[in-house]
C-alpha cells in the first residue's frame, strides 16, 4: 500500500488552510531572504572598496542571524501579537517568544489588525518567517550607510537592540493594529517600516559614528560591478516576493503588485539614467543601480494600492525626487558633514517617503478593500487625492512619515550613544586602514601573482 493510500491524520491540513496561500507565502518570503543573502551581501561586497568586501558580507550574514533569534524570542510578538494591557495597548505589544506548538502551527492571524482583513489561511509559523525576512533585511540596510568604518563590535549588539525597540516597535504601529494604522495611515510592504526606517537611522548612524577616512571617501570605487550588478538583479526579482506576498493570498492583488513593482522600478531606473546621460553625457552603471532600488523602494508602500498608472507615476517621481536629493540636496555642506556611504538617506530614505506619500495621492480605491479601518473599525478602502477621496490619505501618511522619521532617528542616536560606553563605535583607524585583512586576518580576493604564489605583507610572493 503506498503511504498516500494509507488513513494518516498526520498528513492532513487544517480545514482552515489553504494550500496556494501558504505556498505563495513560503515562496515570497523565501525570495525576500534571498535579497538578504545572499543579494545585499553581494551587492555590498562588489560596490565596496577591495578592502572591505569581506566585512560588509560578514555584516549581513551576522545581522540575518541575530535578527532571527530576536524575533523568535519575542520580536514577532511585540510586532504582530496582543498589546499590552491598559492605556499604551495601541502603543506597544507583549514581548514573548513564539516558538510554541500553538505558535507555529496555528491558524495565523494579527490579533489587532484591522476588522476588514479576511482570516489568513496558513499557518503560524508561515506568517512568523514571513516577517522575519522583512525584519532582517532592515538592518543590512542600514549597514550601507557605516560600511567602512563601523566597528564589527559594535554592530553586533546595534543591531539585536535596534531592532527591538525601533523596528519591531515602528511595525507594531502601523502594521499590527497600533495607532498609525487605526489613524489611517497604511504601508503596505514596508515604505515606511523598512525603508524610510533604514534611510533615517543609517544617516544617524553615520553622523554619529563619523566619517571614513578621507582616503577612502576620495577613493571608494566598486571593486567588481559585474558582482554588484549579480547582487542589484536578486534584489530587483527578490521584490515580486517582496510586495507579491503582502496581500496574504495568492490572489488578483498579489499579482498586480508583482506588475506594479516591475513597471515602477524600470521607469525609475529609466528617469536614473536619462538624468545622468543630461547631466553628465555618460550612462552610470552604479546609478542605475540606484535608480532601480528607488523604484523598488517607491513603489513598495503602495504596490497593492495602485493600478499601473500609479505605478508609472510612483516610478517617475521617486527616482525624479531621489536622484534629485542625491545630486543636489546631496551636495549641500550640512549633508557632506555626514558620510553616507551609499546613500541609504537618499535611495531608502527619500524614495520611501515618496512613495508612501504618492500613495494619497495616487492609490486606486477598487484595487484593495481591506488592510484598513474607520475609527469605528469598519473596512474602508486606499483612495487618493486623484481618485475624488481628498487630502484624508495624504494627511494619514504624511503624519506616519514624521512619526517614523522622528523616533527613529532619536532612538537610533540613543541606542548607538549607549553602546559607545560599551565599545567603541568606530574601528580602530589601522584597522580601517587594513580593512578585511586587519579586522578578520584574511583578504578575501588576495591578488595571485604568475607563479601561483600570494604575495606577503612586503608585497612579493612568497615562497
Amino acid at each position: 500500500m503506498f503511504l498516500a493510500d494509507a488513513p494518516n491524520p498526520y498528513l492532513a491540513a487544517p480545514p482552515w488552510l489553504n494550500a496556494g496561500d501558504t505556498a505563495w507565502q513560503l515562496t515570497s518570503a523565501t525570495l525576500v531572504g534571498l535579497m538578504s543573502l545572499p543579494g545585499l551581501a553581494i551587492l555590498y561586497g562588489g560596490l565596496v572598496k577591495k578592502k572591505w568586501a569581506l566585512n560588509s558580507a560578514v555584516m549581513c550574514f551576522y545581522a540575518f542571524s541575530i535578527v532571527l533569534v530576536v524575533w523568535m524570542l519575542w520580536g514577532y510578538n511585540m510586532a504582530f501579537g496582543q498589546g499590552v494591557p491598559g492605556a499604551l495597548t495601541n502603543y506597544f505589544a507583549i514581548p514573548k517568544p513564539a516558538l510554541d506548538m500553538a505558535s507555529e502551527t496555528g491558524q495565523a492571524s494579527i490579533p489587532m489588525a484591522a476588522a476588514g482583513m479576511p482570516p489568513l489561511h496558513f499557518a503560524g509559523a508561515t506568517m512568523i518567517y514571513f516577517q522575519f525576512v522583512f525584519a532582517a533585511i532592515t538592518p543590512l540596510l542600514i549597514a550601507g550607510s557605516v560600511l567602512g568604518r563601523m566597528n564589527i563590535k559594535a554592530w553586533m549588539i546595534f543591531v539585536p537592540v535596534w531592532s527591538t525597540i525601533v523596528y519591531s516597535i515602528g511595525a507594531y504601529w502601523i502594521w499590527g493594529g497600533g495607532w498609525l494604522s487605526q489613524l489611517g495611515a497604511v504601508d503596505y510592504s514596508g515604505g515606511y517600516v523598512i525603508h524610510l526606517a533604514a534611510g533615517v537611522s543609517g544617516f544617524v548612524a553615520a553622523a554619529v559614528i563619523g566619517p571614513r577616512l578621507l582616503e577612502d571617501r576620495t577613493d571608494f570605487e566598486p571593486n567588481n560591478l559585474i558582482m554588484a550588478f549579480a547582487g542589484a538583479g536578486i534584489l530587483w526579482l527578490g521584490w515580486n516576493g517582496f510586495n507579491g506576498g503582502d496581500p496574504f493570498f495568492a490572489n488578483t492583488d498579489a499579482a498586480a503588485a508583482v506588475l506594479n513593482t516591475n513597471i515602477a522600478t524600470v521607469f525609475a531606473l529609466l528617469v536614473w539614467m536619462f538624468a545622468d546621460i543630461f547631466a553628465t553625457k555618460k550612462v552610470n552603471a552604479v546609478s542605475m543601480i540606484n535608480g532601480m532600488i528607488t523604484g523598488l523602494v517607491g513603489i513598495t508602500p503602495g504596490a497593492g494600492y495602485v493600478d499601473g498608472w500609479g505605478a508609472i507615476a510612483i516610478g517617475i517621481v521617486c527616482g525624479g525626487v531621489s536622484w534629485m536629493s542625491l545630486n543636489w540636496l546631496g551636495k549641500a555642506k550640512f549633508m557632506q558633514a555626514v558620510d553616507d556611504t551609499f546613500g541609504v538617506i537618499h535611495t531608502h530614505g527619500v524614495a520611501g517617503l515618496a512613495g508612501g506619500l504618492m500613495v494619497g495621492i495616487v492609490a486606486n480605491p477598487a484595487m484593495i478593500e481591506y488592510l484598513t479601518s474607520d475609527p469605528k473599525g469598519s473596512p474602508v478602502s486606499v483612495g487618493g487625492l486623484a481618485y475624488g477621496q481628498g487630502f484624508a490619505q495624504l494627511s494619514h501618511q504624511a503624519l506616519a512619515a514624521l512619526v517614523i522619521i522622528v523616533f527613529d532617528a532619536i532612538m537610533t542616536f540613543i541606542v548607538l550613544k549607549i553602546i559607545g560606553f560599551i565599545v567603541p563605535l568606530r574601528s580602530s583607524d589601522l584597522e580601517i586602514e587594513g580593512g578585511d585583512l586587519a579586522i578578520h586576518g584574511m583578504d578575501p580576493m588576495p591578488i595571485v601573482f604568475p607563479t601561483g604564489k600570494i604575495p606577503t605583507a612586503g608585497g612579493a610572493p612568497a615562497s
